[in-house]
Parts: structure tokens; sequence; C-alpha cells
């Protein structure tokens, strides 16, 4: 069959396009619409145009392409935003203020003469003092550059037999690596349990951090906040920025304990400007691959909720000026400023009852002194 043909002057021509190409084409099936567009545009109208797909319809296709392609890009950054507001929403106090009531079972109530404190200062000290040795010793190898520097502390360790450090060898690699001890082995040889970073039980929270060995005794120190930390009258307005790792204490301390960015850069910063050459005063391995204190994991602790209860509780102590110089440079905290004139606060986390292996660990966000 051979198109019906038209005078230029309606349909249009190469030489001299109708007015009405357009209009008269959107009236007929596909075929003839792509016919009359051809031919108003100066193409060639040939058999395949009739029974092949037109351009008005491979251009529809591409624009419902692009349509789903937005629409998925708009559901994945929504997905997202409400993850983010998700984790940061128990930081923003309107939001705080509008939910107390809704949030009764999540409420923790501290008497203001107990200043939050689940157990005493000293039996922190002591737990930390415990595990930080266990620690030292059992890395005396790598130690040796600190105990030459101080000689004092050296002769504290004399009678400590250096283990010789195992080997193994890495996969597809002739060199052999020297591992000199596993953190996660002393805490659990230290302690009785170790506890690991693992996706949460709960929807959409992320990280969590669960009990991988062994039973955490009731009111046991279980883990550390790790982070940055600030006086309530230090600039910290851009680390700020999409973080939801912020810790705020009762006297309105900060702690930064986000591993990323700018909160990353500046502990690592801060870090540097305190070492001694080989005395660190504090730990960097928490931001790092290869952890030192397998108690920096608090800030990934989730909050509780009205199916899950909390089984731990967080607990400010100062480190005091007694703290072994050795051990400090297992403690996960540093502060921003150096001028600061008061012991470096930490924050940790205490077992509120026996926590069986496999469980999760959940806080409470929501604590009201009162």
């Amino acid at each position: 069959m051979v198109p019906p043909q038209a005078p230029p002057e309606t349909f249009g021509s190469a030489a001299c396009p109708g007015p009405h190409a357009e209009s008269v084409a959107a009236a007929f099936p596909s075929g003839l619409s792509a016919c009359f567009r051809e031919a108003a545009h100066g193409g060639d109208v040939s058999l395949a145009a009739w029974g092949g797909e037109g351009p008005w319809q491979a251009a529809a296709r591409r624009g419902a392409a692009q349509t789903a392609r937005a629409a998925g890009a708009t559901f994945a950054m929504l997905t997202a935003l409400r993850r983010r507001w998700e984790s940061y929403k128990y930081r923003f106090v309107p939001w705080i203020a509008l939910n107390l009531g809704h949030k009764r079972r999540t409420l923790r109530f501290v008497p203001e003469e107990s200043k939050d404190k689940t157990i005493s200062d000293e039996d922190v000290l002591q737990m930390l003092l415990k595990t930080f040795k266990s620690l030292f010793v059992s890395d005396l190898t790598r130690q040796m550059p600190l105990l030459s520097f101080l000689p004092e502390i050296q002769s504290k360790y004399l009678e400590v037999p250096i283990s010789q450090p195992e080997t193994s060898t890495a996969i597809g690699d002739n060199q052999r690596s020297r591992i000199p001890f596993r953190a996660e082995d002393v805490l659990f040889n230290t302690l009785g349990f170790s506890i690991a970073r693992r996706r949460s039980s709960l929807v959409s929270a992320g990280t969590g951090v669960f009990v991988t060995r062994g039973v955490v005794p009731h009111r046991t120190v279980v883990a550390m906040y790790p982070g940055t930390v600030y006086e309530n009258y230090e600039p910290i307005f851009f680390q700020s920025i999409g973080n939801p790792f912020i810790f705020r204490c009762i006297d309105g301390v900060l702690i930064d304990g986000n591993d990323k960015g700018i909160s990353k850069a500046v502990y690592r910063s801060c870090s540097k400007r305190d070492q001694l050459g080989p005395l660190k005063t504090n730990d960097v391995s928490w931001i790092e691959a290869a952890v030192q204190n397998p108690l920096a994991v608090g800030q990934y602790v989730n909050n509780c909720s009205a199916d899950k209860a909390a089984n731990v509780c967080y607990q400010e102590f100062d480190i005091p000026g007694c703290f072994p110089i050795e051990f400090k440079q297992y403690l996960p905290n540093v502060s921003y400023s150096h001028e600061v004139q008061r012991p470096l606060r930490v924050v940790v986390l205490v077992a509120l009852r026996d926590i069986a292996p496999g469980e999760e660990l959940f806080s409470n966000y929501y604590t009201i002194v009162s």
C-alpha cells in the first residue's frame, strides 16, 4: 500500500512545512502519525514508518524510563533521609519535648543526688585498670619503646615474661605479619566476656553492639563512649551537622563519637598534639582498622524500645590524676582544648543486669535527672 499523498501546503514538506502537520498527525494511528511527522520535518516517508515504532513512541518510552529513574532516585533519597532522621531525632529538642509523653516505657529517671552513678567511681576505675593492665601486659613487645623511654615504668614490669607473638601469613603474600594479640581475647580472659559491632536487630538502626562470648555480669563496665570532649562553650557546630554520635553529659560537656569526616580529623589532630614521643595519652585505634581497646564501641549502642528494654546505662567518669601514665594510651577520649584545666571526661556503659551471649546492647537516650 502506498501512503496517501497530501498537498505540501496541508501536511508540509521539506520545502514548505504546513502549519497543521503536527495536529493532523496526532489524529491518526501511530504509523500514520510517524509518517506525517517525517513529512512535516522533511524526512523520507517509507513503508517502515507505518508499521514501526514512531518517534513519539520512542520519546514516550524514554520519558517513562526517565520518570522511573527519577522516582527511584527520589525514593532512595527519602529512605536515606528517614534513616538519618531516625538516628538524629533523639538530639532534636522539639521532637524530644513532643514525644516525652509517648515514650514512658523508654524513659529513665535518675535522682539528682545520685548524679547518674549506677556504680561507684572506684568500681569504674578498678575495672578500667584491670582491663588496661591486661591489654598492656599482653602486648609488651609493642610497648618496648615506651618502656625504654620511661625506665620507672619498665621497673614495674621486669618480672612479667614477654610472650612471643604468634605469626600468620596473609593470603597471596609471602611476607609474614606478626600479630601480638587479639584485644577481644584479652577482654574475654580478663572480664569474662567480649563484645563486637554487628548489624543491629532493630529495623533501620544500622550498626549495633553485641555480646559475642561469655556473660556480662550485672554492674560491670561493658563499653566506653569514645570521642573528642568539648566544653559547653567550645566550637562544635560544623562537627555536629548531620552527626548522630554527639553525647551530652549532665553538666553540658559534649563528646563527639563520630569516627568519620571532620570529627575523625579533629580527634586525630588533638591526639597527635598531646603525644610525647612514644608516650600516647589516648587511643586512636577506634577510628582505624586495628582496634586496641575493645571497649571503645559505646557510640554504636542503640536506643532501647518498648519491645527491647535497656540492658546498659551511661555513667560519666573523670579520669583521676593518679591514673597510670602507661594506661592512658587505651583511653578513647581526648580534650578538644589543651588548656582545659580539668580531668579528662569519659563515659562508660554499665550493665543493668546479666547479659547473655548473643544479646544486643541497648541503652536509654532519654535520661531525666530530677
